[in-house]
């Protein structure tokens, strides 16, 4: 009697073995980020003068910032920090990166085919995107929640976030949480630290 005990016991461990492991490895394998939203439709020109839409991202990882060509301030740090997270995934064709500029009248393709040669893009999946000012502030403010305006007593003249938009390849916004598993939403393109983060969800993401 007591043998087939032994024998039900370990039929049960053995059952709920099957069972956990893949659950198990789906905590490994899936990625903890919450989603945040949806990535509006959206419509522009790269560098190379080629129509970029989201349907172009499709099936990519890729990360979004709003910047533009002759910011004295906090552009170049944002796009040195973003040439590191496309070092960091070098030959990756899963990576994309879309930088809408905020001041469409200088930045044609022309120019900011000339900002990409200076930072030394390398990504082919790297668009530098310009447009119709009223759709891209649209895209920012209301889309992306991300601050951009004009503002004449700046240096600049623009203001905008520094903070860059992760995005999954269903085109979902996509966050961590933080100690009190609240969203983050966004990562702080300014710091080594918001930029550390960003290249762990990128890898959870691929």
């Amino acid at each position: 009697m007591k043998k087939y005990s032994y024998i039900g016991i370990s039929f049960i461990i053995l059952l709920f073995g099957i069972w956990a492991i893949p659950k198990i490895v789906d905590n490994f394998t899936k990625p903890n980020l919450t989603v945040i939203g949806k990535v509006p439709d959206f419509s522009f020109t790269n560098q190379e003068g080629k129509i970029i839409t989201n349907d172009t991202y499709t099936g990519k990882v890729y990360i979004i910032e709003f910047f533009f060509t002759t910011c004295p301030s906090i552009c170049p740090i944002m796009n040195e920090n973003m040439v590191k997270i496309q070092n960091e995934f070098f030959g990756n064709p899963n990576l994309a990166i879309a930088s809408f500029s905020i001041d469409p009248e200088t930045d044609t393709p022309e120019v900011l085919k000339e900002y990409a040669q200076k930072y030394k893009i390398t990504n082919p999946n790297w668009n530098f995107l310009t447009g119709d000012k009223e759709e891209t502030y649209k895209l920012a403010n209301q889309g992306f929640n991300l601050y951009v305006g004009e503002n004449s007593e700046v240096e600049g003249g623009f203001e905008h976030s520094g903070f860059f938009a992760l995005i999954d390849q269903e085109g979902n916004i996509r966050s961590r949480k933080d100690e009190n598993e609240n969203p983050i939403i966004y990562y702080n393109g300014l710091e080594d630290s918001g930029i550390q983060m960003l290249k762990e969800d990128i890898k959870k993401l691929l």
